[in-house]
Parts: structure tokens; C-alpha cells; sequence
């Protein structure tokens, strides 16, 4: 029953919330409910990027590598 939410019920809810707050309150409220968002997707944006800061691994410190030996001189017999 709560799936067949369709636009004819949209718009008696929206009467009815017009008619109980008044013309005026609800652009105020619709204002609030979009800074709410938009502050709501600043916070997963930012959540994501120290999440992925945090999962980059440190650069590691090189290490030198190892000398390779020089072969013994041959002698003719």
C-alpha cells in the first residue's frame, strides 16, 4: 500500500500541508529541506574523500639496491 504513492496523492498532501502551515511557510520549508540536502551530499563528499585519503597507501622509502659483485678475474693456465 505505501508503494502506490502516485501523483494524485502527492498533490492532496501537498493541500493539505498548504492549508494547515499556510501559503507562506511552505517555500520557507522547501528552502530548508534543500540547504539540508545539499549540506547532507557536502558531508558524503567529504566523507568519501578522506575515506580514500586515508586508504592511499604512504609512499614507500626507497631502498638502494644491493651492489652486485664483480666476477674474479680469470687466469690462463
Amino acid at each position: 500500500m505505501l508503494g502506490m504513492v502516485g501523483p494524485e496523492t502527492l498533490l492532496i498532501v501537498i493541500a493539505i500541508a498548504a492549508l494547515l502551515m499556510g501559503g507562506k511557510k511552505i517555500p520557507e520549508m522547501a528552502r530548508g529541506l534543500g540547504k539540508a540536502k545539499a549540506e547532507f551530499h557536502k558531508g558524503l563528499q567529504e566523507g568519501a574523500d578522506s575515506e580514500t585519503e586515508s586508504e592511499t597507501p604512504a609512499p614507500k622509502a626507497e631502498t638502494p639496491a644491493p651492489k652486485a659483485e664483480t666476477p674474479a678475474p680469470k687466469t690462463e693456465s
